[in-house]
């Protein structure tokens, strides 16, 4: 099992296998498992109570996350006479739109562990805490069903809960479905194995060196967005992550922006016409492939960015918590990001408009 509880704007899932099963207990603990968070930062630099709650009975309990001007995430939870306080600082110098927060805790290891990222870009802030103390089944129901009894800022995109130390790091952001260049033909992502070549933008055929999945909620940061043909040269649609990257090149990028090649965030691209949001679920699996050198895999005429490991490998602590503490570490290369400019989003529509006229 996996995501229990999912609350964002219009919507407030719990798992009814969960929660509402004859056999189900809610006073039990959940003494393993996750809270992921999406928020934007106060543009007034104001304290943010990002997510409170608190119960008298049977005993008391309460949690409260907030953010503080200046860098500072504060996290507080109590059971009983049993306190937890964590506090992470995190650099404020970088502009960041929107923060992601993974706070994962295991009761019997007696472990805790908040992580801070920015979707954006590749920035990321640990820490290990104390030992924390479990949530009940009812406070997480509460927390998702009941909102006339939690606090929640209005700068909050959606908050879940999971049962699964959920990992941090770079994420896959490619459905299933997305055609990869081979060179046997086109074949879908999911049908990729390690071992396996892929046709390049820059670099022409190259192994795959891992694969990886992930199942998010499908809101903020994870909401897909589908790339619509004939956009890009697309022959089908294509559904992708908000921050899924392109390599666009060609006569229109060097006559508007005097470059070779840009990246394009899939989500600047969404205006009705080139893109737009796909809704409708609850959740969604993301995919991506691990490949030498970061280069760009072939879908059609658009060159869409692997998976971005940075020097992942040279951190046994962030590679472990992520998702590719199973690859071997004699397979993990070292990325190094091409240094192509990011458009902004009506740069991104400009262009998407200039291809397919």
């Amino acid at each position: 099992m996996s995501w229990i509880a999912i609350s964002g704007p219009e919507q407030s899932w719990v798992c009814p296998k969960t929660f509402d099963s004859p056999d189900t207990r809610r006073d039990r603990f959940l003494t393993r498992g996750s809270i992921l968070l999406e928020t934007r930062l106060s543009p007034e630099g104001r304290p943010q109570t990002l997510l409170s709650y608190d119960r008298r009975h049977p005993w008391p309990a309460s949690l409260s996350l907030q953010a503080i001007p200046g860098g500072s995430i504060v996290l507080v939870m109590s059971q009983g006479e049993d306190v937890f306080h964590t506090l992470l600082d995190y650099p404020t110098d970088a502009r960041t739109d929107v923060m992601r927060l993974t706070f994962s805790w295991d009761t019997r290891a007696r472990w805790g562990r908040l992580t801070l990222e920015r979707p954006e870009s590749d920035a990321q802030t640990v820490r290990d805490t104390p030992p924390p103390p479990p949530l009940m089944l009812e406070d997480i129901y509460t927390l998702t069903q009941r909102p006339q009894l939690r606090q929640v800022d209005d700068d909050v995109l959606y908050f879940a809960v999971s049962t699964r130390i959920e990992p941090v790091g770079p994420m896959p952001s490619l459905t299933a479905s997305v055609p990869i260049a081979t060179p046997q033909g086109f074949r879908a992502l999911d049908r990729l194995k390690t071992g396996d070549t892929v046709i390049t933008r820059d670099n022409g055929v190259v192994p795959v060196l891992h694969t990886v999945h992930r199942v998010v909620p499908a809101l903020g940061a994870f909401r897909p967005v589908r790339l619509r043909a004939p956009y890009f040269g697309l022959r089908r649609d294509i559904v992708v992550a908000p921050h899924q990257r392109l390599v666009i090149g060609g006569s229109e990028v060097e006559y508007i922006f005097g470059r070779e090649a840009v990246l394009v965030p899939a989500v600047s691209l969404v205006n009705g016409l080139a893109a737009m949001h796909e809704d409708g679920h609850l959740t969604v699996r993301y995919s991506q492939v691990l490949l030498p050198g970061h280069e760009a895999l072939m879908t059609a005429d658009a060159g869409i960015e692997s998976l971005y490991v940075g020097r992942l490998r040279r951190n046994k602590d962030r590679l472990e918590a992520s998702l590719l503490r199973d690859c071997p570490r004699n397979l993990l290369p070292e990325h190094h990001r091409a240094g192509y400019q990011v458009l902004r989003p009506f740069e991104a529509i400009i262009l998407a408009e200039a291809r397919a006229a």
